[in-house]
């Protein structure tokens, strides 16, 4: 009998499923979203996703090339996040694999700021979470968030997320570096917080 993992595993390799919840929409960028990942990333949401700034036209074309690279690899998922009602892209959701097999996996988001504190991340992130341990299979997810950012971490507390410590001037901010809290996510403590993902692959 074939092991259902492999089958989920070289599904998503092949293509990523759209993930739809109550405020907005998951799914893989493409070419179409370029000028609005251009406004999202370009003030300073670009080294998070392993762009060097200034962002231009040609570096966000070579980031949607490389997502889908990456995860054809099995290396990771990058999910553009839209608005289900207006279908408006308001924000980039990553989850990078840690180890060979996607078991531990780390996060990266940026969302808008016209939307922070409308409950999009909340939406996007329970969504992502829980494909990460269903599909995925993974048994840890980590996040590192700024120290001053309360809103971004207060939601991480929502989600039921651990903070395991302060990384001390672990992220460069203009001239200057600046401390981050490391979060974790298990699979087990994902009880309380799962949706459905009946995710659709167009």
């Amino acid at each position: 009998m074939p092991d259902p993992n492999v089958f989920a595993e070289a599904t998503w390799r092949t293509e990523l499923p759209t993930l739809v919840g109550r405020a907005v929409t998951l799914r893989e960028p493409a070419t179409q979203d370029l000028a609005p990942l251009v406004d999202l990333l370009a003030p300073g949401g670009a080294t998070r996703f392993g762009l060097e700034e200034p962002v231009s036209d040609s570096s966000v074309l070579q980031l949607i090339a490389r997502v889908a690279r990456d995860r054809a690899n099995g290396m990771s998922v990058t999910y553009a996040i839209t608005l289900t009602v207006t279908g408006a892209l308001v924000g980039l959701l990553q989850m990078r694999s840690l180890d060979s097999a996607f078991e531990a996996g780390e996060c990266e988001c940026t969302i808008e700021p016209s939307t922070r504190g409308s409950g999009v991340f909340i939406d996007a992130a329970r969504l992502a979470g829980s494909f990460a341990f269903t599909t995925l299979c993974a048994h840890r997810l980590e996040a590192r968030v700024l120290l001053e950012n309360g809103r971004a971490n207060g939601a991480l507390r929502k989600l039921g997320a651990v903070q395991e410590g302060i990384l001390r001037r672990s992220v460069r901010r203009g001239g200057d570096y600046a401390d981050q809290v490391l979060w974790s996510l298990l699979k087990e403590d994902w009880r309380e917080h799962p949706v459905s993902i009946a995710g659709r692959v167009h």
